[in-house]
């Protein structure tokens, strides 16, 4: 590398490291100062410690406080004594010969700065020679104030403990927090990275900046965009980063393991657990084949001591990311099949559940084996056999030692829906593919168009995906009768989500009364019960299908499969049973989690969010829907996301947050529109219609709300649009247009005699107290607060009593409005809604009150966004990773982040942190 030299380049983009740049940073402003120091970072092969020492020369130069002396190591010097010093005096470009004795390398630095500061950076100093070390730790441990003179040095983490280089300062480089490994993939991808790609891999990457180059540069333009599959890794499928690229691990190899220790590891490869990079290798069945195969007793010694493994829990995991990927992928086959032969040998004992055993027999095989291919694909379907990404595997395995081509292609359409099941859609769209060109079978092409099917529904135009399960539905009918009544149940949920009732009537099929076979042997009767139910409720006659519907959560509730108890939660809240759509969804929620079917945890969390918001209860809605944002953008499903994202605009609406409104709404729109998503539309078009509410702006939110609520082509969810009828009566009302929302109002009442939300009633009188002459309105306000009170909810109740409030006052009626206004108040600061308890406070001012009391100084100034982000960036968090942690735009955070500034009268982050900090404790304080 250079040595001495004050050339200057562009800016090193980091990401994350915080931590270490600070220290770096310190460093380098006592050398600029006049004080010497040392400082070791300490990663594993690919972390970013050469990009930092690199960083930290390029910052010392620009400052052109001094020079930089800088050298990388390589193995060779390893072998040579001094000959680590020697290649660093030559990077120096010093005349005379380097020094050959530890005490004598610090003077010779010293002369070598000549009195001006220098910084010295030395990388992967852990391949120098034994001499060189101990020089170069005995000059370090040497520094002090009178030497000007920073070194800093990087070594493989394995290698941190060197003992020549003991008492020095080390800083360890961790795998990259998710959200700035994110931000590496977007920005090397210039967000073009198709969603499922992107999480594919920051999966495989593992938090390793140089993988995730690695893994991004070895990809083409259409595996990007996620029009072509990824490349492959033998044993469990997923993108590998070793396709096309060197392995960073290149320098693992100066350590010379012995050869005992090498066929451990690679037994601790193949003993990985497919499916969960996390879970590492089971502990005891590593040793038992570790025994079988005659190694020597102490052959994890040196592994464990190098900082490649580590044993916790009964578990053994590779330290590094991606380390046990490049161990078995680069192993010869022959190798990696011995491996699985022993492991399945002592498997054979009966304590091992089939699928394992009979998955490392089948990798041990050379060629196709359809009995093997059998019992593997058996054990892969027993039920409850085994976490779903490890069947996923298993099927894979047995698709390919399986010679006849439909039913290779049925196992790779098998081993396609437990991929989806198990949150791997990338993986999933690959077998598909694989599947569909191997047989063109009307069974495989039924197996095939359901599973792609429900990948659409995710993340996809909902109108295509329904189109793909009408039609799986017929091709299996005939094979499958579960799968077409699989396909049936997910078509109907495309055109729920299409907002499309004919669809969904069209999606039903045959009643299921008239179905040959409906109630056969081992049918689903709580399926068919809730397509009877909802058959019904399509027509019109909610009232009708109550009963039936509370019979689906009767005997669903009970369940622990995710996929019933999520079918009784949709049917709790149809029916307007709030209570038990929380309890239900929540049920459905751990059921997905302990099944491992993460597929299923976004949209749990959507229900339980929206029974949640329904009952008035918005900050346990707020955390699940953030909650299953993340999860959802995890998986791949961006129709959840969208979802998500509209739930969490109506919370800010209710908060009265118009940044974070706007941003989740347009966020919901963008895959709304793209996808056909009416009924996240229309929520977020419900969501900005209150928050202008809330600021005071009625002819904005009519001129939203009248397409959705009215009869029109750009009518709003046949579900949810009576939902916003309410705010468009009010919005109407305040403009003086109130007759153009009076036919919608005759509509709600019909809607709100059936039950299905139980503020439907009093919200059904407080519109005819704003459509109403003055002579009716005190009887109907007084009919709307009684309802209020019989179901609760604090925001609604608030909502009438803050417009009763206004009409009494501008009946000359000031006395009787400011109880009712006082009540509201009260009801929106407890509820959060700012904006809300703003327009309480202005219409108590007028009634003539006292000057009613402004929220206390402190942290009470915030809005409930912005103290979230005051306490992010307390907590140490960059913008960026507040706005990847609460879903918002970096620009958005900025400007809160200036306003968080103004309202508390701090000039720094450092202020901010002691503040929020000193209001904690304060809390924590007065705490009972």
């Amino acid at each position: 590398m250079a040595g001495l030299t004050t050339a200057t380049g562009p800016p090193l983009r980091i990401y994350g490291r915080s931590t270490q740049l600070h220290a770096i940073e310190t460093l380098l402003n006592g050398v600029r100062a006049g004080r010497g120091g040392v400082l070791v970072l300490a990663a594993a092969p690919g972390f970013g410690r050469t990009t930092l020492l690199a960083h930290a020369a390029r910052s010392f130069r620009s400052s052109r406080a001094g020079t930089v002396l800088s050298t990388r190591a390589v193995p060779a010097q390893s072998l040579i004594p001094y000959g680590g010093v020697h290649s660093l005096w030559c990077a120096g470009g010093a005349p005379r010969t380097p020094p050959e004795e530890a005490e004598a390398l610090l003077p010779a630095v010293r002369d070598l700065a000549g009195g001006r500061p220098l910084l010295v950076c030395v990388d992967d100093v852990h391949l120098w020679d034994a001499a060189s070390r101990a020089a170069l730790g005995f000059a370090a441990r040497r520094l002090d104030g009178r030497h000007p003179i920073g070194l800093l040095l990087s070594v493989a983490a394995h290698r941190a403990d060197d003992p020549r280089l003991a008492a020095l300062p080390v800083l360890h480089l961790d795998p990259l927090a998710p959200p700035d490994a994110a931000a590496l993939v977007d920005d090397l991808t210039r967000g073009g990275a198709h969603t499922v790609v992107r999480e594919e891999i920051l999966r495989a990457a593992g938090g390793n900046p140089r993988l995730i180059h690695d893994l991004i540069v070895d990809l083409t333009p259409h595996q990007l965009a996620g029009r072509e599959p990824l490349p492959q890794r033998p044993y469990e499928a997923g993108p590998s980063p070793y396709a096309g690229s060197a392995s960073p691990y290149a320098d693992l190899k100066p350590l010379e393991l012995p050869p005992d220790t090498e066929e451990f590891l690679l037994l601790v490869a193949a003993a990985h657990e497919p499916g969960a990079e996390d879970a590492g290798a089971d502990a005891d069945l590593v040793q038992r084949a570790r025994a079988a195969a005659g190694l020597h007793g102490a052959a994890p010694g040196p592994a464990e001591a190098a900082g490649i493994v580590h044993r916790s829990a009964g578990r053994i995991r590779f330290v590094v990311p991606g380390l046990r990927d490049a161990l078995y992928t680069g192993a010869p086959p022959a190798r990696r099949r011995a491996a699985h032969r022993l492991l399945a040998s002592v498997l054979d004992d009966g304590r091992t559940p089939p699928l394992l055993r009979q998955l490392h027999r089948a990798l041990a095989a050379e060629g196709p084996d359809a009995p093997l291919a059998a019992a593997l694909s058996a054990a892969a379907d027993a039920r409850g056999s085994a976490p779903h990404a490890q069947r996923a595997a298993a099927l894979s395995v047995a698709a390919d030692l399986t010679r006849p081509a439909r039913e290779r292609a049925l196992r790779r359409a098998a081993a396609a829906r437990h991929a989806r099941l198990a949150g791997r859609p990338g993986l999933a769209r690959e077998l598909l593919g694989a599947a569909r060109s191997e047989s063109a079978d009307a069974r495989v092409r039924g197996a095939v168009e359901l599973v792609r099917g429900q990948l659409a529904l995710a993340d996809g135009p909902v109108a295509d995906a329904r189109e793909s399960l009408v039609l799986a539905a017929e091709l299996l009918a005939p094979h499958d009768p579960d799968g077409a009544r699989q396909a049936r149940l997910c078509a109907m949920a495309a055109a729920w989500d299409m907002g499309d009732a004919a669809a969904y009537l069209s999606a039903l099929g045959a009643p299921p009364d008239a179905a040959p076979g409906s109630r056969a042997a081992g049918a689903d009767t709580l399926a068919e019960e809730y397509r009877a139910a909802m058959s019904v409720v399509m027509r019109g006659r909610l009232g009708a299908a109550s009963r039936g519907l509370r019979g689906v959560v009767a005997r669903g509730q009970g369940a622990d499969e995710p996929t019933r108890l999520l079918r009784a939660g949709v049917a709790a809240l149809v029916v307007g049973d709030l209570a038990a759509a929380s309890r239900v969804n929540a049920r459905a929620l751990a059921a997905a989690r302990a099944r491992g079917m993460d597929i299923h945890v976004p949209q749990a969390l959507e229900y339980l969010a929206y029974a949640e918001l329904r009952a008035g209860r918005h900050a346990r809605a707020r955390a699940h829907a953030e909650e299953g944002l993340r999860t959802a953008d995890r998986t791949g499903q961006r129709n959840i996301a969208a979802q998500h994202h509209a739930i969490l605009a109506l919370v800010a609406s209710v908060e009265g947050e118009e940044e974070a409104v706007t941003a989740h709404a347009a966020a919901a729109a963008r895959t709304a529109d793209r996808h056909g998503l009416a009924q996240a539309a229309t929520l977020a078009q419900w969501a900005l219609a209150r928050v202008d509410l809330s600021r005071g702006r009625a002819p904005e939110a009519a001129a939203r709300l009248g397409p959705v609520v009215r009869p029109g082509p750009r009518r709003g969810h046949f579900a949810v649009r009576m939902l916003a009828v309410p705010c468009f009566v009010e919005a109407s009302s305040l403009t003086g247009e109130g007759e153009a929302a009076r036919g919608c109002v005759a509509e709600f009442a019909s809607w709100a005699a059936q039950g299905a939300d139980p503020q439907a009633p009093a919200q059904l009188a407080r519109c005819h107290a704003l459509l109403a002459g003055p002579d009716e309105c005190d009887a109907l306000y007084t009919v709307a607060l009684a309802r209020h009170a019989l179901v609760g909810g604090d925001f609604e109740s608030a909502r009438t009593q803050l417009l009763y409030g206004k009409w009494l006052r501008r009946r000359r009626r000031p006395g009787e409005a400011r109880g009712l206004l006082r009540d509201a108040l009260v009801s929106f600061e407890r509820c959060g809604a700012r904006a809300w308890a703003g327009q309480a406070r202005a219409e108590l001012r007028a009634t003539g009150e006292a000057r009613t009391a402004e929220p206390p100084g402190g942290l009470t100034l915030l809005t409930p966004q912005q103290l979230r982000i005051a306490r992010c960036v307390a907590e140490g968090a960059t913008n960026r990773e507040v706005a990847r942690r609460l879903s918002l735009s970096p620009r958005t955070v900025d400007h809160h982040l200036r306003n968080v500034f103004a309202l508390l009268g701090v000039r720094s982050r450092v202020e901010l942190s002691r503040l929020v900090a000193r209001s904690e404790q304060h809390t924590t304080h007065d705490e009972p």
